[in-house]
């Protein structure tokens, strides 16, 4: 786990982005890490923070580009 002590709340939630990021990814570790680091900023602030970051997090197939519903021939 990352050095977490000597950060304030907003470099505490771009790590926690970061680690976020990596584990959408497919980093089997990030989760975990992502979601100690959420829970300490949970903790810190009393409710959930507005993210800091611009995760698209929704399911794979809805974050691809659909293509035309004909098929050319």
């Amino acid at each position: 786990m990352p050095e977490t002590h000597n950060l304030d709340q907003n470099g505490l939630a771009a790590l926690a982005a970061e680690w976020r990021r990596r584990a959408l990814r497919g980093d089997h570790t990030a989760r975990g890490i992502a979601h100690a680091l959420e829970v300490e900023v949970r903790r810190l602030t009393g409710s959930r923070a507005a993210p800091a970051h611009d995760l698209d997090t929704r399911h794979l197939e809805l974050r691809q580009a659909r293509g035309p519903w004909w098929k050319r021939w």
